[in-house]
């Protein structure tokens, strides 16, 4: 294997997921945690789509992260602190919760020791809008945990989020690698295909939950999660 890492996507890539039955699940979960500090659970939905909006804007300014909670701040007319506080319990806790609402991937454990066991780092590039225990919880999920992993994005730690192709660039800085001796692995041929390989990425998209774009078509290596493992354990990546 010709790669000095791999970055993976989690939602619909590692972790097989329908994204309308996931968020429509998530959301049931976090008005049970939140709801009962005084905030409706419509109140709630809109306020965190606003703090994600948000947070795909970021330019690099602040964490994530702050982005997130001072939104949620100006758009409730509520002090965040308490918010924030159960938020993390949550996604230690009752996140877990969400898990009926995902899929099983048998060969997600395999693949990512498969590379590992070459030499290889792995990366967790999942768009970082979830605090970093939401999204180990959310690996834990297919059998992994963080010390799979080299790194692991999250709204703590990244300034930039899909489709933004700075959001690359700074991964593949703190994974000490160029963008052309990595290969992507997602599945979304939009914020996942078109926006890795403007920066010189290899990619190869997942089709098992693929989500298309009619403004950029994947025309690129694809398959299904198996036929990948197929590939990665033959050498042919």
């Amino acid at each position: 294997m010709k790669y000095k890492a791999v970055l993976f996507d989690l939602d619909g890539t590692l972790l097989p997921m329908d994204n309308d039955i996931f968020t429509k699940g998530y959301f049931t979960e976090l008005a049970k945690k939140l709801s009962p500090l005084g905030i409706a659970p419509e109140e709630l939905v809109s306020a965190v789509w606003a703090g994600t909006k948000a947070m795909v804007k970021n330019k690099g300014k602040k964490p994530n992260c702050e982005i997130f909670w001072e939104t949620f701040s100006v758009i409730t007319d509520m002090d965040s602190t308490d918010f924030r506080r159960e938020s993390d319990n949550f996604y230690s806790n009752e996140f877990a919760n969400v898990k009926k609402y995902t899929g099983e991937n048998l060969l997600a454990v395999d693949a990512v020791r498969t590379i590992r066991e070459k030499g290889i780092k792995v990366i967790c590039a999942s768009n970082p809008i979830f605090p970093l225990n939401g999204q180990i919880m959310r690996l834990s999920w297919i059998g992994l945990n963080a010390d799979d992993f080299d790194y692991i994005s999250s709204y703590e730690s990244e300034a930039f989020c899909k489709p933004d192709p700075e959001y690359y660039k700074a991964l593949c800085r703190k994974a000490g690698v160029e963008p052309a001796e990595c290969l992507f692995v997602g599945n979304d041929e939009e914020e996942d295909m078109y926006a890795a390989e403007s920066i010189g990425i290899d990619c190869y998209l997942i089709n098992d939950w693929k989500i298309p774009s009619k403004k950029n078509p994947w025309k690129g290596r694809s398959g299904t999660f198996e036929e990948f493992y197929k590939l990665l354990k033959e050498d042919c990546l």
